[in-house]
């Protein structure tokens, strides 16, 4: 909490006024920050100073994990979050590689479980991730990464975290994720419970301890109509002690992910917050 509650305050202190083309707004910007995430001891990072919602990220990532390409899917497996871009997007919405209602085109997961090969055919990098990772191997490139710019058009948004580099030392699994672009009152929050989930999960599945996950953040901000309820809201209340998440131990593979896994077999211990706040939200 504390560091999350240092970068807001950074942002507030020394960020620069940017306009924003996609959604017409200002926002309150700096470059580069840096989080750390102790899974090893299950520090599990669920902001305490508003109430948050962890179980939408969680299942957020799944979607990824199934490479879903669908707002409805993804509704299903428990997150609205792809409701407003598959739907509401004026650009997307005339975009002619749109297939209807809830189509969200080549995002996320639909790229990194079908990376497309230049001389044809794709590549499942998550396949060969947890392939590798479950028979201690780290070739220094594990990365399960979802940024494939010749494909930007035939989606309806770029991805924000972007790229998720796992290492192993010995038995002890690393993750590096990082995201170009965050909306620091609303999505990060979000960002920081998948960062643990993702290290956490895979590390399970790949027989793995979980040690430490590195969240880099480019381009962090608040957005102008977000910035009140921050300063005198937020950064004005005192974190209270994180959470633990507990992750039903009957999930063992890739497959299991991919096919009977539920939001039911994630809980958390222990969460106490301040209320909830109401962020704008800038589709």
């Amino acid at each position: 909490m504390k560091q999350y509650l240092d970068l807001c305050q950074r942002i507030v202190d020394q960020g620069i006024w940017v306009d924003n083309k996609r959604t017409g707004k200002k926002c309150l910007t700096i470059i580069d920050a840096d989080l750390t995430y102790n899974v090893k001891d299950g520090e599990f990072p669920l902001v305490t100073t508003r109430k948050s919602f962890y179980k939408s990220a969680i299942a957020e990532i799944i979607g990824y994990i199934r490479g879903y390409d669908n707002a409805a899917d993804f509704r299903k497996i428990g997150t609205k979050t792809w409701d407003a871009n598959a739907n509401d997007n004026a650009d997307w919405l005339a975009n002619p590689h749109r297939k209807g209602t809830d189509d969200c085109g080549l995002i996320y997961g639909k790229i990194g479980r079908n990376f497309p090969k230049i001389d044809g055919g794709s590549i499942d990098l998550l396949r060969k991730i947890v392939d590798d990772l479950s028979n201690g191997i780290d070739d220094r490139g594990e990365i399960y990464t979802f940024y494939h710019p010749g494909a930007f058009h035939m989606g309806c948004l770029r991805p924000c975290m972007y790229s998720h580099h796992f290492s192993l030392l010995g038995d002890t699994l690393y993750l590096n994720s990082t995201q170009r672009s965050c909306d620091v009152p609303l999505g990060l929050n979000f960002n920081m419970v998948q960062v643990y989930f993702l290290l956490a999960i895979m590390a399970q599945i790949t027989g793995n301890k979980p040690g430490l996950a590195f969240h880099k953040i480019v381009n962090a901000h608040i957005y102008e109509d977000q910035l009140e309820l921050m300063t005198n809201v937020q950064l004005k209340r005192e974190p209270l002690t994180p959470p633990k998440l507990i992750i039903n131990p009957d999930i063992k593979s890739l497959e299991d992910l991919e096919t009977w896994v539920t939001l039911d077999d994630f809980e958390i211990e222990g969460y106490e917050h301040h209320p909830a706040i109401q962020y704008p939200f800038s589709v």
